[in-house]
């Protein structure tokens, strides 16, 4: 069998369908059906079969659309209708479970699925005990897109790993548009993973999986920044003045040591630990998978590389026990 041809994804789309995904209905009929689109493209680039599966979920789990070329698929728009509660276990364990069913005779064969919800479980049969068993698997890599930290912690205590579980903004207009753009870059990364021969057991962190000698050996070395300690809590303008004269915003890139939103606009450098070396450019946010969209990153640990995020602030909070590089040519 021809190498392009033993790849084979299994993609599945979870989309939370309560009623208080009413007012999100359009958006996210539109955005699922881009990303379905995008799909379509990469797996041509790629040389990749896809196959793509859509479950909507509210107190009953209903299989839209299963494991169809994605080249095929139709629009979700008179498949998505939104009411009543918020099955979120039943909705995971029946897509996984239903997904074990396909034939995995010929072929590399990996499973992806992301599943979206704006609230929290309260009407699944099976309990949250009963998610390890689906989701624990060689080859099987599920993300979820919960509402808030309460979520985090709720699928944290299931077993899911940190690492595929990311916050998206259910207030804000761009909302959907935003979790889509973070399900997007995260296939992106996870097919590009496959072509190179290998599996990534995370989606959403910035750790060892996605900043690695790989991914940053693709990213340009930048000279002219200059690394202070933060030895005390301070502003950031005060703080770069003090130590290097001046402070002008945008110059200033803080250590990120804390789960927080990454702006599109904003740019990030990488630094080797143990040379010292400074990595950026403006395909660094792609390479090492930040869309360009708001998202929520979990600077989880990593051995050998600090990620700096660029900071246009005049009064953001410097913690201490960190670094910031300041280019003094800016």
């Amino acid at each position: 069998m021809h190498k392009a041809q033993r790849l084979i994804n299994h993609v599945a789309l979870v989309l939370d369908a309560s009623s208080s995904m009413i007012n999100w209905t359009q958006k996210l009929i539109d955005v699922a059906d881009e990303q379905i689109k995008y799909l379509a493209l990469r797996s041509e680039e790629l040389s990749q079969e896809t196959r793509v599966s859509v479950y909507t979920f509210n107190e009953r789990v209903s299989c839209q659309i299963f494991d169809m070329d994605v080249m095929r698929l139709p629009s979700i728009t008179d498949l998505y209708r939104a009411d009543g509660m918020t099955a979120l276990i039943d909705a995971t364990i029946k897509s996984q479970a239903d997904l074990g069913s396909t034939s995995q005779i010929y072929g590399d064969h990996a499973f992806l699925t992301f599943v979206l919800t704006d609230g929290m479980e309260n009407k699944s049969r099976n309990s949250w005990r009963e998610l390890p068993k689906y989701i624990n698997k060689a080859g099987w890599t599920v993300g979820f897109l919960v509402p808030d930290s309460q979520g985090v912690a709720y699928l944290s205590r299931a077993g899911i790993n940190k690492g595929n579980i990311s916050v998206w903004d259910t207030q804000s207009a761009t909302g959907i548009q935003d979790s889509f753009s973070t399900i997007r870059t995260a296939t992106d990364t996870y097919m590009t993973n496959r072509s190179l021969g290998k599996t990534s057991a995370t989606l959403f962190d910035i750790g060892p999986a996605v900043v690695n000698k790989v991914t940053v050996g693709q990213l340009k070395p930048v000279k002219g920044y200059t690394a202070y300690y933060v030895d005390k809590e301070s502003r950031i303008d005060e703080f770069v003045r003090l130590r290097a004269g001046f402070y002008s915003a945008g110059s200033t890139f803080y250590q990120l040591t804390k789960t927080e939103t990454i702006q599109p606009t904003k740019n990030i450098l990488v630094v080797d630990k143990a040379t010292g070396n400074v990595y950026g450019g403006p395909e660094a946010r792609h390479l090492i998978g930040l869309p360009d969209a708001n998202i929520k990153v979990s600077p989880n640990h990593n051995p050998d590389y600090d990620i700096y995020v660029q900071s246009t602030s005049l009064n953001r909070k410097l913690k201490p026990n960190t670094h910031v590089l300041v280019n003094s040519k800016y």
